[in-house]
């Protein structure tokens, strides 16, 4: 029994990064020997153990053969017979496919160093092409070493684009996709991930309704990037600036989808895109599961994003219905996430990126103001029924009217 790690602890290290968590390969034991030396197992695809102590993963030393579409569609060997180099080899990227043992000694076949010295992503082989997750995982790879200037190898990429080509990437089930895009959102450069996808043409299958923004005019007098689909990436690498919270980086990504249905007579404008986009946003979250905090963050920036750049301009009740719409004052943190993907939205444009922006203070002393008006003190008044509501509603407003004028 030879024990080596595997995978992202190793990749890590060798690039000076943090090693968050390890992954243990076993070579030369049965699973029966496993379960003899108290480990227990957790596996029902290929055979996993779970360390008496430790209670860390090890997983048996395998190969595996393609016996259906999807990621799903595999077959499992696992005996003592199985070489380290071929579990290496049915590996995603070579600089994934690098053991060390005990001692620190490296076993690298398939030359993931070079790979890591030269920051590329390069499939292990064509093995890459049966599971279409790995496409995903790829584009997530790219996100999370963006800064490292990593780069795609030509080779992988024409892969990839073989993979859409022949449909594997249909074969995807909703819930493997948004488990990977949620993860991608998270990383640094989450704007990476959707354009590799793009690049490789899955996009279009995975999230249509933003390929479709690609090509797409708006005015340049406020948009110099002209085209939506720049426009929305622009966005999201803002929204990554302003804040680490995924659900604020989905929000700006989706927010704009109605202009894909603008009709072309009507460009450059798109007037009631915000109205048009809503459905769109709740179609894809059904589609992908999204969770629900993710879908209703989505919704309110796709609707009241308008509200926000027009801040100035709002009258005062409309004002208090986007803050009641937005459920601000039972839940004060929906209108920060709210604010953060309209800011990003304001930002996500050329030579915006560091403007001055009016509009969340206005947000925000609007907000102050209306929250402190004290609504018990209306029954104390003699205030009763929908009385109260409508009295609440006539001070908040009027309470807002003044913080607007001091400002």
């Amino acid at each position: 029994m030879n024990i080596f790690k595997v995978g992202g602890c190793v990749r890590d290290r060798l690039l000076g990064l943090e090693v968050k968590d390890i992954d243990w390969v076993v070579v030369g034991a049965s699973s029966e020997e496993m379960l003899a030396e108290g480990y227990k197992p957790v596996g029902k695809d290929f055979p996993v153990f779970l360390h008496p102590k430790t209670h860390q993963e090890y997983a048996l030393a395998r190969t595996e053969r393609k016996t259906g579409p999807g990621y799903t569609g595999f077959d499992f060997h696992a005996d003592p017979a199985v070489t380290l180099e071929e579990d290496l080899l049915r590996r995603d990227l070579t600089i994934n496919a690098i053991a060390e043992d005990k001692d620190g000694k490296l076993t690298d076949p398939y030359h993931g160093q070079q790979d890591l010295q030269q920051r590329i992503l390069r499939h292990v082989s064509t093995a890459f092409s049966e599971d279409p997750v790995r496409i995903l995982r790829l584009a997530r790879f790219a996100a999370r070493f963006a800064d490292l200037h990593f780069t795609i190898a030509d080779e992988t990429m024409a892969l990839m684009k073989k993979m859409v080509d022949s449909g594997e990437v249909d074969a995807l089930v909703a819930e493997r996709v948004w488990q990977e895009t949620v993860r991608a959102l998270a990383e640094d450069s989450p704007t990476v991930y959707f354009q590799v996808l793009r690049q490789c043409g899955a996009l279009k299958i995975l999230f249509p309704e933003v390929d479709r923004l690609f090509g797409i005019p708006q005015p340049e007098e406020y948009h110099p990037e002209i085209d939506t689909g720049i426009h929305t990436m622009m966005v999201l690498t803002q929204s990554a600036l302003l804040s680490n919270d995924p659900k604020i980086r989905f929000a700006a990504l989706v927010h704009d989808l109605g202009k894909g249905t603008t009709p072309k007579n009507e460009w450059p404008k798109h007037i009631a895109h915000e109205a048009r986009g809503v459905p769109l946003v709740e179609a894809l979250c059904k589609r992908l599961k999204v969770p629900k905090e993710y879908k209703d963050l989505a919704v309110l920036v796709t609707r009241y994003h308008l509200h926000f750049h027009r801040a100035a301009e709002l009258k005062d009740t409309t004002m208090l219905k986007t803050l009641k719409s937005l459920d601000a004052f039972r839940r004060p943190q929906r209108l920060d996430d709210f604010l953060y993907a309209c800011e990003a939205d304001a930002r996500g444009r050329p030579g915006y990126e560091d403007v001055q922006l009016d509009q969340t203070e206005i947000f925000r002393n609007a907000y102050s103001a209306a929250k402190s008006v004290n609504a018990s003190s209306l029954i104390n008044e003699g205030y009763s029924g929908q009385a109260i509501s409508d009295e609440l509603a006539h001070r908040q407003t009027q309470a807002i009217h003044i913080a607007r004028k001091r400002t």
